[in-house]
C-alpha cells in the first residue's frame, strides 16, 4: 500500500495515498502496524484524508492497529475522515471504540495530552 509515514518521537503519522482501503490492501496495513510497533512507535495517527472508501476488511485493519497500540498503553487515532467513511464508522458503532478526530493537529494534541496524563499516574 502506498502511504507517507512521518516518524516523530511521540507518534507515527501514517497517511495512505490511496482512495480505497479494501481486502487487497488491509493485510499489508495490518502488517505495517505491527512493524511500526516493533520499531518502537508508541502512538499512531492514521490520516484518512485521501481515503474515500473503506470496506469491512479495512475497518478490521484499523481495529487491529487500535488493539496493537492500546495493548502497549499507547494511542491510536484516526483523523480527517470523509463523510462516507464517518457514516460507515457510526453504522458499525466504531465511533464508540476508535478515537476519531477531525484533524491531524487535534490528533497530535490528543496524543500529547495522553502522554502527560500517563506521566502523572
Amino acid at each position: 500500500m502506498k502511504y507517507e509515514i512521518d516518524k516523530e518521537e511521540k507518534y507515527y503519522l501514517l497517511k495512505p495515498k490511496v482512495e480505497k482501503i479494501d481486502s487487497t490492501l488491509s493485510p499489508t496495513l495490518k502488517a505495517d502496524f505491527i512493524t511500526f510497533e516493533v520499531e518502537g512507535a508508541k502512538n499512531m495517527i492514521v490520516n484518512l484524508e485521501n481515503v474515500k472508501y473503506i470496506d469491512s476488511s479495512g475497518l478490521s485493519a484499523l481495529l487491529v492497529g487500535n488493539r496493537i497500540f492500546s495493548e502497549k498503553k499507547g494511542s491510536f487515532v484516526i483523523c480527517n475522515l470523509n463523510e462516507h467513511v464517518m457514516k460507515l464508522m457510526k453504522i458499525a458503532k466504531l465511533d464508540k471504540v476508535l478515537s476519531l478526530l477531525p484533524s491531524v493537529q487535534e490528533s497530535i494534541d490528543s496524543i500529547f495530552l495522553d502522554e502527560i496524563e500517563k506521566n502523572l499516574e
